[in-house]
């Protein structure tokens, strides 16, 4: 999509603006998780809708800009009906403001020991997906439940609306700096719609709570300040950034050469101070402990929608007869691991305008290789993507929808041949995209290779 129109809007803009007006409304108000039937007509109408929209007529900024927060405004009342994790979200901010460390026990460790905390009751302990785990939420996140629930101490409903307009300004911000980067870096701003427009991060950040919003916005801002010499403002939106989510840990080894090896002796010291800072309120012993538990168990127990971890998991069945995630997973972590630092240490470049595809390499090994792939996950690549030539990331994003077929009729069933489709597709538009890349765009910054 150009840069820049003076023309006036077209009917085809208007009409595919509102089908995907349509969409997402019907995905926030008409579907359940149970629901495939209605999911996935409802997110193609919206996906059709975008693509037509970023691949048609030059759309203003502004008017792309209102049709995004317009979007999102629509699924601001929405209950999150693709997750559930809204409950633990009040669960662990109800416990913060009557002065309880969340990361102490177990939800069912309240009831078992008949704590009287207002709001700890047995009817939102019922509606916990996971009342047996320590929570793994970090303090960004932590800080944001426990202001939506000292807002609204006994309505779920009201710490929702709060949690969903504080990301919706962390998703305004996003934006924002998106475009600031792409101009920066002589790439159209209005590349930016491919984030700002997508229906699967409309959906999961705004309308299911999943907190990549933050995460996205902190580590843009991180570039920004970055790109602008700002260090320590830099370190400051880099920890916020990391504890939202602890995803950007990863890509971390990609700044070492662009900040340099003097610099960067008291970058990531400062960096990890700010961030031990942000856990301070929350820091104890039982924390350190319980959250290297929640670890492990993702890494040797959870396993969602991957791919090539279950192409290892059959091997795995028919060398040994059981699942070998507790091997497997560790293994493929360390795989990960090894690949960026190696990747980073390759790059010679210097420059800022390389980093997102070089960032996008990394989130995109990691999701090939880990054991849980949620849909949500594909937010950040969509992001990265934006800034450079790459889209397969926009094409993941719509076929991560597929997992939402798991869960159909209420019966969790994986369907392998759905996830097959997913990720074959997506390796189809890889190769296409690296073959088009090498051929049109010499210049651009190839992460893969």
């Amino acid at each position: 999509m150009p840069e820049v129109s003076t023309h006036r809007l077209s009917w085809s803009t208007w009409g595919w603006s509102l089908l995907l007006l349509l969409s997402i409304a019907w995905l926030g108000y008409g579907v359940a998780q149970t629901t495939f039937d209605r999911i996935l007509p409802a997110f193609a109408l919206a996906f059709l809708a975008y693509v037509q929209l970023m691949r048609g007529p030059a759309l203003p900024l502004y008017f792309w800009l209102a049709v995004a927060i317009l979007l999102r405004l629509i699924l601001a009342p929405a209950w999150p009906v693709l997750s559930d994790d809204l409950y633990r979200f009040v669960w662990d901010g109800r416990l913060l403001i009557h002065g309880y460390n969340p990361f102490d026990h177990v939800p069912s460790w309240y009831l078992e020991h008949s704590q009287r905390i207002p709001g700890i009751d047995a009817d939102l302990f019922a509606q916990l997906n996971s009342p047996e785990y320590y929570t793994i939420y970090p303090p960004v996140a932590q800080a944001v439940f426990a202001l939506s629930c000292w807002l609204f101490p006994m309505s779920v409903g009201g710490s929702m609306i709060v949690m969903k307009l504080l990301l919706l300004a962390a998703e305004l911000g996003s934006m924002l700096l998106l475009v600031r980067l792409l101009r920066l870096w002589e790439l159209p701003g209005s590349q930016a719609g491919w984030y700002a427009l997508n229906p699967l991060v409309i959906v999961e950040i705004t309308g299911n709570l999943h907190f990549e919003g933050f995460m996205i916005f902190f580590l843009l801002l991180a570039v920004w300040w970055l790109v602008r010499a700002r260090w320590s403002a830099a370190v400051v939106a880099l920890a916020l950034s990391i504890a939202s989510k602890l995803i950007p840990l990863m890509l971390l080894p990609f700044l070492v050469r662009r900040i340099g090896w003097r610099r960067s002796w008291w970058f990531f010291p400062l960096l990890g101070s700010v961030f031990l800072l942000l856990w301070a309120p929350l820091l104890d012993v039982e924390l350190v402990r319980h959250l290297a538990n929640s670890l492990d168990l993702y890494f040797r127990q959870f396993e969602f929608n991957a791919s090539g971890y279950y192409l290892l998991r059959w091997v795995g069945f028919q060398l040994a007869g059981y699942n070998l995630i507790d091997w497997i997973g560790p293994i493929l972590a360390l795989v990960v691991l090894v690949l960026i630092v190696g990747r980073a240490i390759l790059d010679k470049r210097t420059s800022w305008s390389s980093l997102p595809g070089l960032w996008l390499f990394a989130t995109t090994v990691y999701l090939a290789l880990a054991t849980t792939v949620h849909p949500w996950y594909l937010c950040l690549p969509v992001a990265l993507a934006t800034l450079t030539n790459w889209r397969y990331a926009i094409v993941w994003s719509g076929l991560a929808v597929l997992s939402y077929s798991h869960y159909h009729a209420g019966l969790f069933q994986e369907k392998y041949g759905l996830i097959a489709l997913e990720y074959g597709l997506t390796l189809v538009v890889v190769i296409f995209e690296w073959r088009r890349i090498r051929l049109h765009h010499p210049n651009e910054h190839i992460p893969l290779g």
